[in-house]
């Protein structure tokens, strides 16, 4: 029996649940990718260990990181603009300019984050939700039913604006995803997997849920890091700049 074709205008209500065959994602390929990845990791964080002041390696590389992942959503800034929203004399959001304060926003979701997570040391709907609202900033949660969400094709030519993906749609199958997904990314006895393994399976899973209006895909890349730092491949000390601690 031929398998009937995906329609990308209706919701992918039968997106599978994790984790994924084995086959389609232990091959020779992705383990030698897996091993030069893994020692790329514990060199770095060999390096940052031998930093007096680890912190100040680790808070310019987040605020990098931050950037570039604004810049993925369209969403530009210049390092002045960037490194003066650090600032202990800026008092406010309003007096930040351009892009500085979305990627502002993303780094204080990041140790929001990161936060939750030095407490439970594990994940949930709760932190996840708390990572989107910090990136919107807003007291918005998981989209309702009734939200219409199409991912379109940008760009201007024949195929600019035509839908590729639509995500699940509903309560109870939006609840039934993210639960999956939560226990994968803190059972590691029931999926037992290469940290980096997870993170790239989970971070396909998280995109394609699509839970939240707006803001899904930092709220995806917030998720990698604070799985990373869950998993002790990496480490973030606890200096923040002033500014965030009154903000946590």
């Amino acid at each position: 029996m031929a398998t009937k074709p995906y329609d990308r205008n209706i919701p992918y209500n039968q997106l599978p649940l994790l984790p994924p065959p084995d086959e389609k994602i232990l091959t020779i390929e992705i383990m030698k990718a897996l091993n030069k990845a893994n020692r790329a990791l514990a060199e770095l964080k060999g390096i940052a260990q031998k930093l007096p002041n680890q912190s100040v390696l680790i808070n310019t590389l987040a605020l990098r990181e931050a950037k570039a992942s604004t810049e993925i959503e369209n969403i530009f800034t210049t390092d002045d603009e960037l490194y003066k929203s650090l600032s202990d004399n800026i008092k406010d959001d309003s007096e930040l300019k351009g892009g500085a304060k979305e990627v502002l926003h993303y780094r204080e979701a990041l140790w929001k984050g990161y936060n939750r997570l030095k407490k439970k040391s594990e994940f949930s709907t709760q932190l996840i939700v708390e990572v989107y609202q910090k990136v919107q900033q807003t007291t918005d949660g998981i989209r309702p039913p009734q939200t219409e969400i199409v991912i379109k094709k940008r760009g201007s030519g024949n195929l600019g604006g035509t839908v590729i993906y639509t995500p699940p749609k509903g309560a109870k199958i939006l609840e039934q995803k993210l639960n999956n997904l939560i226990a994968y990314l803190n059972d590691d006895k029931k999926y037992d997997y290469d940290p980096l393994i997870k993170l790239a399976v989970a971070h396909y899973q998280f995109e394609a849920i699509h839970p939240f209006r707006d803001g899904n895909g930092r709220c995806g890349r917030i998720i990698n890091i604070l799985l990373l730092i869950q998993k002790k491949i990496i480490r973030h000390p606890d200096a923040l700049p002033k500014r965030l601690h009154h903000q946590q």
